[in-house]
């Protein structure tokens, strides 16, 4: 795997030539559009093949997988046009493997919403462990709240992905409540009856595990929390599901404030069984323009939560989106718009800007001006993505989580297929 940065004057076919690839890997690899122009600093990857294979007439991914001594998720990994097309033709090349050494296995787990295009998610799945559905939530008799999610599970299972369900207290109308969520831990009995509903629900969707997305808990509902996570805890394994939960970013046990004051990781991290720190959202969209996750502010919380977590149950989150802001920013009225990585880079072509590096955070930027109003953009490229990856393995992290999948990042699992085997709990069902 090389990444290419492009310099003034280079073309698709010069970048191809000079690695000795194809122009339509290098366009599915980095999601590049057939009109998009290249903006001058954008990073592309290049995967290499170790061993191309040429299609024959008759043949289907599983009497290639067993001449080659391959699994057949391995060549939907390896060849991400077999998601949008799965039909082999005579002369197709396929790409068995890689240049260069798998580094290690890892877990990877998704956040998606029932609304997102199956196209998009079908791009994800191969590469993940586990899909995480957002979200179920409960009212105030127990019932709870469900999602349409019956075709994220079907498409999870073809792909050898494991459901984990979201729990949060998220009200009907979508937000986040404190109140919901004291009003929940401060009763027994109606996380009894939550629980018990969802151990149905688990059982009967084939979820393997719970995710608690609590956030916004009053301080003095710290206590209430843990109580709450070992009573989960507890039926999720008599019932043989685990537990996850996520864990705002702190630096230190004595930090304050309601997003970090009742996230207690040491108690937490002895209760669940993976711990999902969420290292994201530094630049936001009230906030000044800023990197989504600078490197430098993910290492000083990971370095405090290994510190007090079995780094082997920890995912680092991963942003899938940026932030466009017009400029001048101004605290209270500049509202960022949210963009895909894919569409950052074509809006960074579209306006001849060039994306710029940042040391400090490793992240893109680049700024531009469109109706008479400057703009300033941070981004996830396949360079922020190695950096955050190459921290996981410096940690010794079990893997890592994307908020969310709503948005393609081709470039992103082309680097995964290229450098990690990925664990998977489930069998492919292509068929």
């Amino acid at each position: 795997m090389r990444i290419h940065v492009v310099a003034p004057g280079d073309t698709l076919a010069g970048i191809a030539r000079r690695y000795g690839v194809s122009v339509a890997r290098l366009m599915a690899d980095n999601g590049i559009a057939p009109d998009q122009t290249l903006a001058v600093g954008q990073a592309l990857i290049v995967t290499l093949a170790e061993e191309i294979y040429e299609v024959e007439r008759g043949d289907t991914l599983t009497s290639i997988s067993r001449s080659l001594g391959v699994t057949p998720l391995t060549l939907i990994q390896n060849n991400p046009t077999l998601t949008r097309d799965p039909v082999l033709r005579p002369g197709q090349n396929l790409t068995v493997s890689f240049q260069g050494e798998k580094i290690r296995e890892l877990t990877l787990l998704g956040f998606v919403y029932p609304y997102v295009d199956l196209t998009v998610l079908r791009s994800a799945l191969p590469f993940l462990t586990y899909l995480a559905v957002f979200s179920y939530g409960f009212r105030a008799d127990g019932t709870l709240i469900v999602p349409r999610d019956q075709r994220l599970l079907t498409e999870a299972f073809r792909f050898g992905t494991a459901p984990v369900l979201v729990l949060t207290a998220i009200t009907e109308d979508g937000g986040f409540s404190s109140e919901k969520v004291s009003a929940f831990l401060r009763d027994p009995a109606l996380q009894e009856t939550v629980l018990e509903n969802l151990m149905a629900v688990m059982a009967e969707k084939g979820y393997v595990g719970m995710d608690v997305d609590f956030e916004y808990i009053p301080g003095e509902d710290a206590e209430n929390f843990l109580s709450f996570l070992r009573r989960a805890s507890a039926i999720l394994g008599e019932n043989g599901f685990f537990l996850s939960v996520d864990l705002a970013p702190k630096t230190g046990g004595d930090q304050v404030g309601l997003l970090y004051e009742a996230h207690n990781y040491p108690a937490i991290g002895a209760i669940a069984d993976v711990l999902h720190i969420m290292t994201y959202e530094w630049g936001y969209t009230y906030g000044p323009p800023m990197a989504v996750a600078p490197l430098d502010a993910v290492r000083r919380v990971l370095t405090y939560g290994v510190s007090v977590i079995p780094p082997e149950k920890i995912l680092m989150g991963i942003p899938n989106y940026g932030y466009d802001w017009t400029l001048p920013y101004e605290r209270g009225v500049t509202a960022a718009e949210n963009i895909g990585n894919q569409t950052a880079v074509a809006r960074a072509g579209a306006y001849r800007a060039e994306i710029l590096f940042s040391d400090r955070a490793q992240s893109p930027y680049f700024r531009y001006t469109r109706n008479g109003r400057s703009h300033e953009v941070w981004f996830e490229d396949v360079r922020s993505i190695q950096a955050k990856f190459d921290l996981c393995d410096e940690l010794g992290l079990r893997g890592a989580f994307y908020w969310n999948l709503m948005r393609p990042f081709r470039q992103n699992w082309a680097f995964i297929s290229t450098r990690y085997t990925v664990e998977k709990r489930l069998p492919l069902r292509l068929d």
